[in-house]
């Protein structure tokens, strides 16, 4: 396609249309290149924005313009944001996506967020695509996830096509030694949770044992203490299991990014929210999001 200049009325009426029609896929967009729905909505005006001052032309592959227009504008964030987190410290970890039980249904559906959750992409694998490199995540997301050829990404990250297809591929590496798909049954995981939890409300030192992998890591991501770096092992993630005993009571289960979670409330202060990854019926991540600006909604 090449761009025509401003559009007319009833070529712009239109373009709204069909872009109010694909706004839930270009969420779904944003929000793997960001881990942040506000971001995500910010980077969906700006292309809505591009597509009235620059007409694309033609009817065929608006979605595909639309798509690779908000991917190139959030790798502009993106690299924005890595140059304001070079000298941060603790670990960033991306904006939760809640999701009640039926019998704890939180007012009207909004379709946008269905949509999202329907194609729910889990934290722990959100964490690992924000430690590769902006063009990397880029190339990785527009192409294996929403199957954008390269050639259309080469011109976004200046490379050529070949050199883009080996950015796809290191990301490819690193989501599958770092981010291994979890157990299928929500079910079975939810109850590994569960007993985890239990456990950690009553002290009870082998069961918190027997529900964590030799390996575990607890990521945090707010204010104060739970600005640091992971905590990786069995040992260090039940000690802090135990100072956050106190909390759990309160605690309501919630599916967050299609895993088994839970988010505390308690008056004057911040929301918690927290996701569990279950693989080989053991908890092999915890990542709790205390971050107002994150867990707001």
């Amino acid at each position: 396609m090449h761009d025509d200049p401003t559009p007319d009325p009833e070529r712009l009426a239109w373009l709204s249309t069909e872009f109010e029609r694909h706004r839930g896929h270009l969420r779904a967009v944003g929000y793997r290149m960001l881990g942040s729905m506000s971001e995500a909505d910010d980077a969906i005006q700006e292309t809505w924005i591009r597509l009235q001052r620059r007409d694309p032309g033609g009817t065929a592959d608006l979605r595909g313009w639309l798509t690779v227009t908000t991917g190139r504008i959030c790798l502009d964030t993106l690299r924005a944001r890595r140059s304001r987190r070079e000298s941060a410290t603790g670990t960033w970890l991306p904006e939760p996506l809640v999701e009640w039980p039926v019998s704890d249904a939180r007012g009207p559906v909004d379709p946008e967020h269905e949509a999202v959750q329907a194609d729910a992409v889990g934290i722990a694998l959100l964490v690992v695509l924000e430690s590769l490199t902006p063009a990397e995540r880029l190339a990785f997301v527009l192409h294996d996830v929403f199957g954008v050829p390269f050639d259309d990404i080469a011109g976004v990250v200046g490379r050529t096509p070949g050199a883009t297809r080996q950015l796809a591929s290191r990301a490819r590496r690193r989501v599958r030694d770092e981010a291994p798909d979890p157990d299928a049954d929500l079910a079975v995981r939810r109850g590994v949770v569960d007993a985890f939890l239990t456990a950690a409300r009553t002290g009870d030192m082998a069961g918190l044992v027997a529900a964590l992998d030799p390996e575990v890591v607890l990521r945090t991501d707010g204010p104060g203490a739970l600005g640091r770096p992971p905590i990786r092992g069995v040992e260090g993630v039940i000690k802090q299991a135990e100072r956050f005993r106190g909390f759990l009571g309160p605690a309501r289960p919630a599916t967050v990014n299609g895993e088994p979670g839970m988010v505390i409330e308690r008056p004057g202060q911040p929301r918690l929210v927290a996701s569990f990854t279950v693989r080989g019926g053991r908890i092999v991540s915890i990542d709790l999001q205390g971050d107002p600006a994150k867990t707001a909604h």
